[in-house]
């Protein structure tokens, strides 16, 4: 899938909004990428899943033992990469803050994990459920998300495979620019603010 008909998958499920966003990593942005809207049909979620698993190296799909997958966001496409890649899918959650795995989800040690998420920012969240997975006894190879607003410049630890790198701006509260300022900022993500 080339990025164009990436962005014309979100476009067409009205998922790519404009205006002042308040990003879950505390930045604003003029451009919010709503994953859940573009992965609610799930026909247009298997056809994502399966592109961004065929960006993934050969060898490094054939160690994938389980994906992981930081809750809310990545839930939907963390379930699509298990069944594109043939393997289980779970989800680290923060009942407390800080992520966990719950439900009966267990990693073997040394099971082999790919870390999946919608949109990967600062890649805070990333790294805690890297972390995470660690303390749960496996193994993260690698990391793949549907987007990378980092543009590339994002250091996971761990090779990282997004769908689509964009580079939308995003600002710090006092860095916006004056036509950003203007417009009350909305929080359309699932997560609390810190």
């Amino acid at each position: 899938m080339q990025d164009e008909e990436v962005l014309a998958e979100f476009r067409a499920s009205k998922a790519l909004l404009e205006g002042h966003f308040l990003l879950s990593s505390g930045r604003h942005s003029p451009h919010y990428l709503q994953c859940a809207r573009v992965l609610m049909d799930p026909g247009r979620a298997s056809r994502l899943a399966m592109a961004l698993a065929g960006k993934l190296p050969r060898d490094v799909r054939k160690e994938i033992a389980k994906v992981v997958s930081p809750a809310m966001g990545g839930v939907i496409i963390g379930h699509e990469m298990g069944r594109a890649l043939g393997v289980e899918a779970m989800f680290v959650e923060r009942p407390t803050g800080t992520f966990e795995l719950r439900r009966g989800f267990a990693l073997a040690p040394g099971d082999k994990v790919l870390l999946v998420e919608d949109v990967v920012t600062t890649g805070l969240s990333s790294r805690e459920a890297i972390a995470a997975i660690g303390q749960a006894g496996g193994e993260v190879i690698a990391a793949a998300a549907l987007v990378d607003r980092s543009a590339g410049a994002v250091d996971l630890g761990v090779p990282f495979y997004p769908l689509i790198a964009l580079n939308f701006p995003s600002y710090a509260a006092d860095e916006l620019p004056p036509e950003l300022a203007a417009i009350p900022a909305v929080k359309p993500g699932s997560r609390a603010q810190a």
